[in-house]
């Protein structure tokens, strides 16, 4: 079933949004970007003439009530951008009369749904790895069920418009679906438009089709790094992570980040890509600092003989020129992570001027580029190319998993995978 296709009248719809809005010290939201990406399929519902039930976490609580982050702070925010006064239900596991309450076109808000262990499934207090936590987790796992037994015994139709949280298979997100029939759970229009995106880099890429894989370790991509070597022409690796590839080189690369243990990886990596055919393309040169800030001294050094006491920071023009033709001939791209250090103004020239082939390679020509990850869709904001490129994946985690390969589980319990 497709929210497009459902018409939600006279029925009571629980929708699994990502409210994980960032809050100032007063509780007021500083950047509501998740709250719109959500009012599409909000809207639908409440438009349809059906009664809107809203759940969320915020923050990592630990299955413990944290007022600093209760969703009552948001309840004003999300009533101005829906446009309806939003009810609030103090505790998820007791909302049957606020919910029972609701008529067509009202909405109603439910407490941050990680103040309950059995969101998670995880044991409270307990040490991971002891007989003790592998007992209590047993227990929690019948735990979790009767949790998302209860949050859908609120609704008669069950919408995951979370995408942020696919990849955890927490009550909310996965377990909940077990309580529908495949009539009456969907996944929401922001959910599919990011399963489309992603499903349009790894199943149905048009070729040259290039990864532009970034950030400070290549330990947090290194399945991603693996799973995309058999469908890329073009893997780019940026930023930290490069100097790893570098160094297991013979290369010598000052202080720069590098983790010695994934050298032998890091050759893996590189003959897999040789015996397949790819075209891996690490940086040529580097914008090198003396210490790890924004005002350090500058110098650029070849990137196989960076000198003792520097450290690489950023990727040079000539490196930059190199990625900016590999780009502009793809008609595909993925690009996950900055190719330098990019919270420091005087270290973001290089992933800025990826952001714009990016963009250049979409607009002029017709490539399909999917940007995801903190960083990266920062840069595409900062320099005012979110609208240039094809799609900005709202869920940095959930993505990294689809693209390693795994099943997302929050996407898994609407389609039966």
């Amino acid at each position: 079933m497709t929210i497009k296709d459902f018409n939600f009248a006279g029925k009571k719809a629980i929708v699994r949004v990502d409210f994980n809005v960032p809050l100032d010290e007063n509780g007021v939201v500083t950047d509501d970007t998740r709250i719109r990406g959500a009012l599409p399929t909000l809207k639908k519902v409440l438009e349809d003439g059906g009664a809107l039930i809203m759940m969320s976490h915020m923050g990592k609580p630990k299955g413990k009530v944290n007022p600093k982050l209760s969703l009552s702070q948001i309840v004003s925010k999300v009533s101005e951008r829906l446009g309806v006064d939003v009810k609030f239900a103090e505790d998820c596991g007791k909302a049957d009369e606020a919910a029972a309450a609701l008529k067509p076109g009202e909405a109603l808000l439910l407490e941050n749904l990680r103040f309950y262990p059995e969101e998670e499934g995880k044991p409270v207090g307990l040490e991971k790895g002891t007989p003790e936590y592998d007992e209590a987790k047993k227990a929690m796992k019948q735990s979790q069920k009767e949790f998302a037994k209860k949050l859908a015994s609120y609704a008669d139709v069950y919408v995951n418009d979370a995408f942020g949280t696919a990849h955890r298979k927490h009550a909310s997100t996965a377990v909940i679906a077990d309580y529908f029939d495949e009539n009456s759970k969907m996944l929401g229009f922001l959910m599919e438009k990011e399963v489309t995106a992603i499903d349009n880099v790894l199943k149905n890429a048009q070729h040259p089709f290039t990864a532009i894989i970034g950030g400070s370790k290549v330990s947090s991509k290194l399945g991603v790094i693996k799973n995309l070597l058999d469908k890329v022409d073009n893997l780019i690796i940026g930023g930290g992570m490069g100097f790893t590839f570098i160094k297991a080189q013979g290369g010598h690369i000052g202080e720069s980040l590098h983790e010695d243990d994934l050298m032998p990886e890091a050759l893996s990596v590189m003959a897999a890509a040789k015996e397949k055919g790819v075209n891996l393309s690490l940086s040529k040169a580097t914008i090198a600092a003396r210490e790890f800030s924004n005002d350090a001294e500058r110098k650029e050094f070849d990137i196989f003989n960076i000198p003792d006491g520097w450290e690489g920071m950023d990727a040079a023009p000539v490196s930059l020129e190199n990625w900016k033709k590999i780009i502009l001939a793809s008609k595909t791209i993925l690009w996950n992570g900055p190719v330098g250090v990019f919270e420091f103004d005087n270290f973001a020239h290089g992933t800025g001027e990826i952001a714009k082939y990016v963009a250049q390679a979409t607009q002029e020509n017709g490539a399909y580029s999917l940007v995801g990850g903190g960083d990266s869709v920062a840069a595409v904001n900062k320099f005012g190319l979110a609208d240039k490129v094809s799609y900005v994946s709202t869920g940095g985690g959930a993505m990294l998993e689809a693209i390693e390969g795994k099943i997302l589980p929050g996407v898994a319990a609407i389609k039966g995978e």
